[in-house]
């Protein structure tokens, strides 16, 4: 199994399909995709400040008990 394996690999990754594939060309850049990263990654960074302002409001009045 382990022959087959990295008998496999060795065709797939010294085919020039790869080097083709592997390409800049591939990756469409405009001017949209600096946008388009920032909006993916905005609610990753507000949810966890949201859920703390969400949380301390939530428990800000109330005592503690041993």
């Amino acid at each position: 199994m382990l022959k087959f394996f990295v008998l496999t690999n060795l065709i797939l990754f010294s085919s020039p399909i790869i080097a083709a594939t592997d390409s800049y060309r591939w990756l469409h850049v405009t001017i949209d995709t600096p946008w388009a990263i920032f909006l993916f990654l905005l609610p990753m960074v507000l949810l966890p400040a949201i859920l703390m302002a969400i949380l301390y409001w939530r428990f800000a009045g109330k005592k503690k008990t041993d």
